[in-house]
C-alpha cells in the first residue's frame, strides 16, 4: 500500500512528464521536449539514398575507464537502460575495451590492488556479464592498460600485468558467465610496433588457454591523414601511411599472430572518406590470407572537428558502413554507443544519431 509521499512523488512525476519505464520493456526517446512539445508523428525524414545499403553495427566497446571523453557516472540503472537502447538497434555484442588504466580499474583486482591502483566502487565487470546475459549478448573483456606503452612505445610491458589479470578474469567472471565469450587485447598499435607481435601472440595465447579457446581480437588504427596527436591541435598531419607501406606492415604483423588473434577490428577514423575503400580492401584482403575475420570499428565519434570529441555527423558514419559492406567486412562495432550514438548520453546530439540510425535501416 502507498503512503502518501511516494503517492504524490509518483504523480508529481506523471504531471511533469518523467518516463516511468518498467525494466523489462524497451525504451525509446524522450516522447517531449522539456517544454512539452511533442513531435509530429508524420513527419520522417526523406532519404536520397538507398536505405539499409551498409554494414549494421552489432557491437559497441564500453569505455568505463575513459581516456578522453568525459566520465557519464551512470550507475546500474543508466547501464540497465543503455543497454535496451542497444538491443534496440541489434547489438549482439559488448566489449570492455580495458578493465584498468593505469591504476583506475573496473573491478576489485587482487593483483592490481596489491600493486597500488584505487579500489572501484562498483565491480563494473560483473555488472555488465549480468547485463549482457540478461538481454542475450555477448561480452568481451578488454585487458589491463598499464600505460607504459604510451609512455615509452613499448608493448611488452603490457604483458606482465596481464599474466595476472588473464588468470584472475577467468575466475572470478569467464567461468561464472555464459556471457563471458572472448577477449579484446586492447593495445592500440598502427604500425609495426616494438614488442607487438610477440606481445599479442603472449597475451593471445594465454586467453584461449585459460578459456578453452575463446575468441581475440584487436582493434589497431591506420597511420593515416587524421592520426593525430588528440591533445593537439591539428586535424590532419603530412605524414601518412600509404596503402603499400600499409599492406607490407600488417602483412608481417598478421602472420605473426593470426594463431591466436581471431579477428581484426581497424579503427576506420584516421582516414579520409575518399581513402576508404583502398585501406578496406586490403585489410579483408590480408585478413583472409592469414584465416582472420575482418571487422571494421566504426568510430561514431567526429575527428574533422577541432573540439574533441562529439557524435559524428551521420552522413559520416554511413559512408564508412557502406564501405565496410562494399569490402565484405564480417562485423561493424563501434566506438563508442554510450557516449556518441545512445539517446541517454551526455550529448544532446547522440540521440539524433541514434534516430538518424534507426531511420536509415528502418528499425
Amino acid at each position: 500500500m502507498e503512503n502518501r509521499r511516494s503517492f504524490l512523488k509518483k504523480g508529481a512525476m506523471v504531471a511533469m512528464g518523467a518516463p516511468l519505464l518498467a525494466s523489462s520493456c524497451t525504451p525509446s526517446a524522450e516522447k517531449t521536449d522539456k517544454w512539452g512539445i511533442e513531435p509530429d508523428p508524420s513527419l520522417k525524414s526523406e532519404l536520397l539514398v538507398p536505405k539499409g545499403n551498409a554494414l549494421p553495427i552489432t557491437g559497441t566497446f564500453l569505455d568505463e575507464i575513459s581516456h578522453d571523453i568525459p566520465h557519464q557516472n551512470w550507475g546500474e540503472k543508466e547501464w540497465d537502460r543503455d543497454f535496451r537502447y542497444m538491443k534496440d538497434i541489434g547489438i549482439d555484442t559488448v566489449i570492455d575495451i580495458r578493465c584498468g588504466y593505469r591504476k583506475f580499474i573496473t573491478y576489485p583486482s587482487p593483483y592490481l590492488l596489491k600493486k597500488g591502483c584505487y579500489m572501484p566502487s562498483v565491480d563494473l565487470i560483473d555488472m555488465f556479464c549480468r547485463l549482457a546475459q540478461k538481454y542475450d549478448m555477448k561480452f568481451m573483456l578488454g585487458l589491463y592498460d598499464s600505460g607504459k606503452y604510451w609512455d615509452t612505445g613499448d608493448m611488452s610491458y603490457e604483458v606482465e600485468s596481464n599474466k595476472y589479470v588473464i588468470d584472475e578474469i577467468w575466475q572470478m567472471y569467464g567461468s561464472k558467465y555464459k556471457s563471458f565469450g572472448g577477449w579484446y587485447i586492447s593495445g592500440e598499435i598502427s604500425r609495426a610496433t616494438k614488442g607487438a607481435i610477440e606481445s599479442f601472440r603472449t597475451m593471445g595465447r594465454q586467453c584461449k588457454e585459460v578459456s578453452e579457446g575463446l575468441p581475440t581480437f584487436i582493434s589497431p588504427w591506420i597511420d593515416g591523414k587524421k592520426a593525430v596527436d588528440a591533445a593537439g591541435g591539428n586535424l590532419t598531419k603530412e605524414q601518412a601511411v600509404g596503402i603499400e607501406q600499409h599492406e607490407r606492415e600488417w602483412n608481417e604483423i598478421f602472420d605473426g599472430i593470426h594463431d591466436y588473434v581471431d579477428a581484426c577490428a581497424f579503427q576506420d577514423g584516421h582516414i579520409d572518406y575518399d581513402e576508404l575503400d583502398a585501406f578496406f580492401s586490403v585489410n579483408k584482403k590480408l585478413a583472409d590470407r592469414y584465416g582472420m575475420q575482418c571487422w571494421t570499428n566504426a568510430e561514431s565519434f567526429d575527428r574533422d572537428m577541432p573540439i574533441r570529441f562529439f557524435p559524428i555527423k551521420f552522413d559520416k558514419l554511413r559512408l564508412k558502413l557502406e564501405a565496410a559492406k562494399r569490402c565484405g567486412y564480417d562485423k561493424a562495432i563501434t566506438f563508442e554507443f554510450s557516449h556518441f550514438m545512445s539517446p541517454q548520453s551526455a550529448y544532446l546530439q547522440a540521440g539524433h544519431l541514434y534516430e538518424r540510425y534507426r531511420e536509415y535501416f528502418e528499425l
